[in-house]
């Protein structure tokens, strides 16, 4: 068996700042993922991921009550069959239990409902393992198992965000059921559809308040680290070495990248959430006004930009702001090591369909990376090239999407990039999304 994981040991290697990052950024992928996965079966599995890069365990497991009372699996990662099978059923916890707390088994030996299990968690390499209740409104839906091939004893910090997580799968299978129970009920009252319709918006507004509480809350330590940095480097400055005053220098600015990766990942909800105005939109301005406005940051670059004509459209003008302002800012930021930077926005035409394109002779990216731009937090470049949280794709993504339009990317290494988007694919609607 062995003593740990690599997974474990890059974790033990952290710092608290790039813990609470990673943290955060697990939580938010999660919370994106209920956002916009149509059933909750898609959700599974970014929950699963999220309990591993949380508590650094080997594997995971949901298990769900069915109609009947059992436990049965819904979703796994690393189990066998044999395993699986022979485990199914099993609860530390009855069905009606209102206060299900986590067990946590560090010696499974230890652990007198597991006595039966010794020897298939021995075949499996499993050392020690956790039982996280998932419950909504004091009901036991079922429950997250963790799996370690080394032994692992759960740290506080550890158990409180795998039952946050368990708190958010747990609103996604209410808002889910609530869904489902609305169109059960289309056929009858109204004054039925509009409780249950109720319901789910609550589930919703409950589901963003949790995921701004855990931004806020996050913000808490790390303003921590900043002011007590900043202190010490002021009040003991003279005192201090140069290794001293750059170790603090450093985590100042990790703490101030990390405050704005949070400002960042508030900007895509509200931008996700807000209203839509249509009307008729020239894009080539807001492009022209856009490079302008990067010209007087960088006053010194000769970049050559043109921007086409006769690029109206209907469109919230806002949004369409912030998606030109991102990809002219990225084409900017990417020529800025080229000789004679270039960068054009038009609208071109390919088998009939019109779309249009920022174009840069920069450094370019693989494209067998290219399903990673969109993500949140993916980035093809380190940041110590290249600024960025990795956020501004997402968000052009979205605003594209609402605009009914899709977004892609084209380049090659040294080679510059081409970001192409469509709008309106199939008709303006009569109402914005």
């Amino acid at each position: 068996m062995q003593s740990s994981s690599p997974q474990r040991s890059a974790f033990a290697a952290e710092t608290a700042l790039e813990r609470q990052l990673r943290e955060l950024r697990a939580l938010h992928a999660l919370a994106e993922t209920i956002n916009q996965c149509p059933v909750v079966e898609a959700v599974f599995p970014e929950a699963l991921q999220a309990l591993r890069w949380i508590c650094g365990a080997d594997r995971a497991a949901v298990l769900l009550f069915d109609a009947g009372g059992t436990m049965r699996f819904a979703a796994w990662e690393n189990l066998s069959d044999r395993y699986r099978a022979a485990v199914e059923g099993h609860s530390p916890w009855a069905a009606n239990d209102g206060d299900a707390q986590p067990i946590l088994a560090f010696d499974p030996r230890q652990e007198p409902s597991l006595h039966a299990l010794l020897p298939l968690l021995g075949e499996e390499g499993i050392a020690s393992l956790a039982f996280i209740p998932i419950a909504h409104q004091g009901r036991l839906l079922g429950k997250f198992m963790l799996y370690f091939d080394a032994p692992h004893a759960m740290q506080p910090d550890e158990v409180r965000l795998a039952l946050t997580v368990a708190e958010y799968l747990a609103l996604a299978l209410s808002r889910q059921a609530a869904v489902d129970e609305t169109r059960r009920l289309n056929a009858e009252l109204e004054v039925r559809v509009r409780q249950r319709t109720q319901q789910l918006e609550e589930a919703n507004r409950e589901m963003e308040s949790f995921c701004y509480a855990v931004s806020h809350d996050l913000r808490a330590p790390l303003r921590a680290l900043d002011g007590f940095s900043r202190i010490l480097l002021e009040d003991a400055g003279a005192i201090l070495d140069d290794d001293d005053k750059d170790k603090l220098q450093r985590i100042i600015a990790a703490s101030e990248r990390m405050g704005r990766l949070m400002d960042d990942l508030l900007r895509l909800s509200r931008i996700c959430r807000a209203g839509m105005r249509l009307a008729e939109t020239d894009l080539g301005a807001i492009a022209r006004d856009a490079i302008g406005r990067l010209r007087g940051q960088e006053p010194q670059r000769g970049v050559i930009a043109g921007v086409a004509s006769g690029l109206t459209v209907q469109a919230d003008a806002g949004l369409m702001r912030i998606v030109l302002e991102d990809l002219l800012g990225n084409a900017w930021k990417y020529t800025r090591r080229i000789s004679e930077p270039r960068i054009e926005f038009g609208r071109r035409e390919r088998d009939g369909k019109a779309f249009f394109y920022v174009q840069d002779n920069g450094v370019g990216f693989d494209m067998r990376y290219a399903a990673k731009l969109f993500s949140p937090f993916q980035r093809m470049h380190s940041p110590s090239d290249f600024e960025g949280n990795g956020i501004g794709l997402a968000i052009v993504q979205r605003i594209v999407q609402r605009h009914g339009g899709r977004v892609w990317a084209e380049s090659e290494p040294g080679r510059g990039a081409t970001f192409c988007f469509t709008l309106w694919t199939e008709g303006v609607p009569a109402e914005p999304r």
